[in-house]
């Protein structure tokens, strides 16, 4: 049974729909209007909450130009780390009126931090919860550091082992976190869709008693749709105000109309899960009125045979059910049949000598 918990108020579990998380990253580009008109499209869109990363780049790398300390594939190749962080990082000084603005227009607004200074400005902030990032997941001790805080956290699983998921999780609750979820991810940026092993999603689901959702980076909103389908209870997904504005992400994150679909389609996947059921549903009712039934389908004079000439089964399904067919046939009319008549039992005479 997977756990259900809040953040800011908003249920997160089987019984609500999925909790759509804007990951604003490095997409404000430097300028803090921007991060405000990402919080104001990301509101607009439907999403739940917006979620930052607090760092620096003297917290989370170190100004060195070994070659272990520059990229060597993929959208970042050839930046060296402590650059790439420097330009993508979000101010701290930009942490209290972001949130502060979040609590304005209605969207709950919370980080993750990436060292003990980075939870401490957060916990300064009332940040209602807090997320571990994929790389950090081996990080023992910034978890356990996370998780004493007593907020929910949320742990990315990209490029983890399992030993390595399962030692996150239960440092976590060693820690006194009760509230935790965790999301499958992959870690490219972007991922190919044939990459993205969604099926992994039921599987956390069944090793761990927690909430479970996707952390998405494929290019558009299929992937996260279907990751509800299949009963995701959180979805996370970059976002920008337009990918042709360049920055270091905006490669891999969706512009605000697909942010809006996303919601929608995520939030529709979720609704139409329902449950089982073996029985016509409200919607349907109607529709039972054009089930096949038995009809007289010739005019029959009182007295005369029934038979496949003068008795079909046929839509609509006033009549008696198809099954009886057999037992209708070779009876007799007990009055007079008219051509469009739905067949009932006052109308058969069972005695097929009478």
């Amino acid at each position: 049974m997977t756990q259900a918990f809040s953040i800011a108020g908003r249920p997160i579990g089987t019984a609500a729909p999925p909790y759509i998380i804007a990951e604003m990253s490095g997409n404000h580009n430097g300028d803090i209007d921007r991060a405000f008109a990402l919080l104001r499209a990301a509101q607009e869109a439907g999403a739940d909450a917006v979620k930052l990363q607090t760092y620096t780049a003297d917290t989370i790398t170190i100004d060195h130009d070994g070659p272990e300390f520059t990229i060597a594939g993929g959208l970042w190749a050839g930046r060296r780390l402590y650059e790439l962080y420097a330009q993508a990082h979000t101010p701290w000084s930009w942490h209290q009126p972001l949130f502060d603005y979040g609590r304005e227009i209605g969207i709950t607004v919370f980080s993750a931090p990436f060292d003990r200074s980075a939870l401490a400005l957060l916990a300064g902030l009332q940040a209602p919860a807090y997320k571990i990032a994929s790389p950090e997941i081996v990080d023992l001790p910034l978890i356990r550091q996370v998780a004493a805080a007593g907020k929910p956290i949320i742990i990315s699983t990209g490029m983890a082992s399992w030993p390595e998921i399962s030692a996150a999780v239960e440092t976590a609750r060693a820690a006194g976190a009760r509230d935790i979820a965790v999301l499958h991810c992959v870690s490219a940026y972007p991922t190919p869709v044939e990459e993205a092993n969604l099926a992994t999603i039921g599987e956390l689901a069944r090793r761990l008693d927690c909430v479970i959702g996707l952390s998405d980076h494929t290019p558009d909103t299929t992937v996260a749709t279907a990751a509800v389908a299949l009963g995701a209870q959180i979805i996370e997904k970059h976002f920008c105000l337009a990918r042709s504005d360049g920055g270091v992400d905006s490669d891999f994150s969706l512009e605000p109309a697909e942010l809006k679909r996303l919601v929608q389609d995520c939030r529709s996947a979720a609704a139409a899960l329902g449950a089982a059921s073996f029985a016509p549903t409200a919607a349907e009712q109607d529709m039972l009125k054009l089930r096949r039934s038995l009809y007289v389908v010739q005019d029959v004079p009182a007295g005369a045979v029934l038979s496949l000439a003068n008795i079909r089964s046929i839509r609509p399904g006033r009549g008696l059910p198809p099954v009886e067919l057999d037992r209708v046939l070779g009876c007799r009319a007990a009055r007079d049949l008219t051509f469009g008549e739905p067949l009932d039992w006052s109308m058969v005479k069972k005695d097929p000598s009478a």
